[in-house]
Parts: C-alpha cells; sequence; structure tokens
C-alpha cells in the first residue's frame, strides 16, 4: 500500500458558539493542511498520481476558507468551525473529487498551532 500526502494552509477567523472561553471571541488561525491518500495501484511511469493533481484539489477547497470569516460561512452556519469540523469538511470536499479514482482519501489533518492538530478520517 502507498500513502501520499501533499500540505497547504489558510488563514481565517472565527469564534466558537457556546464555548466558555476565550475563544468565544473572533480570533484568527493560519491552519496547516496535510492529506493522505492511499492506493495499491501504479500507473506506468510508477506514480500513483501526479501530485500536483492532489495539491490542485487541496488548493481549491482551501480557496473557500482563506481570509474568511468561517463563521458566516454556509458550511458553518449551524456548526462550529472547529478544527474538527474543518478536518471534516475538507474530508467530505477532497473525497468527493476522487470517488471514481484509483486512490482513496485516508485523512486529514488540520493543525491550528504549532502545538495542537486533529486528524479526521472516514473509519
Amino acid at each position: 500500500m502507498y500513502k501520499l500526502s501533499v500540505y497547504d494552509y489558510f488563514s481565517a477567523a472565527h469564534r466558537l458558539r457556546g464555548y466558555e472561553g476565550p475563544c468565544s471571541n473572533v480570533h484568527g488561525h493560519n491552519w496547516k493542511v496535510r492529506v493522505t491518500f492511499q492506493t495499491g495501484k501504479l500507473d506506468p511511469l510508477g506514480m500513483a498520481i501526479d501530485f500536483k493533481e492532489l495539491k490542485v484539489k487541496l488548493s481549491e477547497i482551501l480557496k473557500e476558507l482563506d481570509h474568511t470569516f468561517l463563521n458566516e460561512l454556509v458550511i458553518f452556519k449551524d456548526t462550529n468551525p472547529t478544527s474538527e469540523n474543518i478536518a471534516k469538511y475538507i474530508y467530505d470536499s477532497l473525497s468527493e473529487s476522487f470517488k471514481d479514482s484509483a486512490i482513496s482519501l485516508l485523512e486529514v489533518e488540520v493543525q491550528e498551532s504549532e502545538k495542537v492538530s486533529v486528524v479526521y478520517s472516514n473509519d
């Protein structure tokens, strides 16, 4: 089995509704994102997929989040824009792009600071 990862980042503001503490105030993060795919197949060149294709798809999704107030986005109107929910949103969006591909999305890691991150997979 081969596992392929690509990395990107986005910057955005959010606030956690219903949270008692400083994160209930509007604040921002520079989120780092790692997505990992898996496959057992390689093409005749010995590649699972061109990394460029993975990076383009991830970039398209992160553009929707970058430099926004996440709470105002439709996807987070009724859901807190926590790192956990952001990771799931990226996972769901990205896996849809590769549903008919020889590779499958294994997991998405969202790091909101140098000290904390969350990993989402559909296990």
